[in-house]
């Protein structure tokens, strides 16, 4: 893996883990796209540990406010919210690991697409009436946890899942906006667990020095302006130019699978 690919690979994955446009998708894509084929375990861990490092910079007041009432209600809120994500981890793995390889990539954006479309449709006609943290239910926490843990296959975008699972359940878009970031957290710090677990029992695989310091940065850089960008936008924009965006990529990955065979 080169300096430059390195990079590029952390900038998308920092630019689309916020993006509702699936960090995983795009992952595999360009990885395919660059042919960087190979054990990249570590390289992987790293970007995540520098879009975590992102996410903390940005909501650092959020997060600070949890710390300082650790055992508060919301901290429940988060934990319920994780829950499906760890159980779909612990006992789909061997399918979310296959997924990986990219059958599932086509239908994965096309199914972004579709909830990003129908949890407009589903808020333009619901009035917004979860305001604060503190009115966010259990029963919703759990739900849109479901919708977190569905994004762990490729192509289907966390934060376009949650972003969804929290319009359609009527929390108002900025609220929407900044729980669907922290819920990032526990996930993100999990996946960088695992995968450190997997390196110290199985090995990190290649390990590529400097495209990994790179690409991490860029991963931190990008992630940081991509969750800057998105906390501005929800808050007046609508979410369809992502739909079509996903839409649009969906159909050419499965016209390439099925046809072409450029990339897969």
């Amino acid at each position: 893996m080169s300096v430059l690919e390195a990079v590029l690979l952390g900038l998308i994955q920092g630019l689309t883990e916020f993006l509702p446009v699936s960090s995983s998708g795009h992952l595999v894509l360009f990885q395919n796209i660059f042919g960087t084929t190979g054990d990249h375990l570590f390289f992987d861990t790293m970007l995540h540990i520098g879009t975590l490092v992102a996410v903390f910079i940005v909501l650092w007041k959020d997060i600070k406010e949890i710390f300082l009432n650790l055992f508060g209600r919301f901290t429940w809120i988060l934990a319920v919210a994780t829950i499906p994500a760890v159980l779909a981890g612990l006992f789909l793995e061997d399918f979310f690991e296959g997924a990986f390889e990219g059958q599932y990539l086509a239908y994965g954006f096309m199914l972004t697409s579709v909830l990003l479309v129908v949890s407009e449709q589903i808020a333009a006609r619901k009035k917004a009436n979860c305001k604060t943290k503190d009115q966010i239910s259990f029963p919703t926490a759990f739900g849109v946890g479901c919708m977190q843990a569905v994004a762990i296959l490729p192509g289907v975008s966390r934060s376009g899942s949650t972003l969804a699972g929290n319009l359609a359940s009527g929390l108002d878009r900025s609220l929407a906006a900044s729980f669907s970031f922290l819920m990032s957290i526990p996930v993100i710090l999990g996946s960088a667990v695992l995968q450190g677990y997997d390196i110290i029992t199985e090995g990190a695989g290649e390990i590529f020095l400097l495209p990994t310091v790179a690409g991490m940065i860029a991963a931190a850089v990008s992630s940081f302006f991509a969750a800057k960008f998105m906390m501005k936008l929800i808050r007046n924009k609508k979410l369809y130019g992502f739909a079509v965006y996903t839409a649009i990529l969906g159909v050419l990955v499965l016209l390439d699978q099925l046809y072409f065979h450029i990339v897969f």
